[in-house]
């Protein structure tokens, strides 16, 4: 079993900056995946970013050049730098992890942007 942990959302006025953080705990032997994923209002979760455990990046259109994942596999930590926030960037967001015998997810952080 896989606990996963989200911290660090939060009010922030448009063009503001906000950092998530994710740590995974348990039966833990080696995290091939993390990533944030966000779900606002009304509409259907949406993959945000990811990253592998070599580093590699993948990003949502919407949010490249303004967002920065990164992962501390020492902790099994992964983060996500929200620079430049809009209020479309307003959901709550949620971090995935993967493991090799399964798909976990955290409660989710709030992120609001408005002014």
């Amino acid at each position: 079993q896989v606990q996963v942990v989200e911290s660090g959302g939060g009010l922030v006025q448009p063009g503001g900056s906000l950092r998530l953080s994710c740590a995974a705990s348990g039966n833990i032997f080696s995290i091939p995946a993390m990533g944030w994923y966000r779900q606002a209002p009304g509409k259907q979760r949406e993959m945000v970013a990811t990253i592998g455990i070599g580093r590699n990046t993948n990003y949502a259109d919407s949010v490249k050049g303004r967002f920065a994942i990164s992962r501390d596999n020492a902790k099994n930590t992964v983060y996500l730098q929200m620079n430049n926030l809009k209020p479309e960037d307003t959901a709550v967001y949620v971090c995935n992890v993967i493991v090799s015998y399964g798909e976990y997810w955290g409660q989710g952080t709030q992120v609001t942007v408005s002014s």
